[in-house]
């Protein structure tokens, strides 16, 4: 299984990004998709994740700002990042929980990460 993502990229204060993480493979069904960060000198966190029925949680700090979303039949998850602050900046990954079979285990899946910067 792998996962690509695309979408980051530098933008001003108060703009937007779309990130986007399309997996591919052996991919029976996704139980949950979702999105990470790591900046310099922090441990990565949880920013956002969507179960497959749509069910979905936020960082708090991203709260109202950014959406999570999936497109089960094409293995994506989008990541719609609005008023983008200076304390976003970082690497996001991509994570997918992937299972190669009906009663399969289900295991994560990381993409390569994706650099956002948010500066004047």
């Amino acid at each position: 299984v792998q996962l690509q993502a695309s979408g980051g990229g530098l933008v001003e204060p108060g703009g937007s990004l779309r990130l986007s993480c399309t997996a591919s493979g052996s991919i029976f069904s996704i139980d949950v998709m979702g999105w990470y960060r790591q900046a310099p000198g922090k441990q990565r966190e949880l920013v956002a994740v969507i179960a497959s029925a749509s069910s979905s949680n936020y960082l708090d700090s991203v709260k109202g700002r950014f959406t999570i979303s999936r497109d089960n039949a094409k293995n994506t998850v989008y990541l719609q990042m609005n008023s983008l602050k200076p304390e976003d900046t970082a690497v996001y990954y991509c994570m997918s929980r992937v299972r190669k079979s009906l009663l399969g285990r289900p295991d994560d899946y990381w993409g390569q990460g994706t650099q956002v910067t948010v500066s004047s």
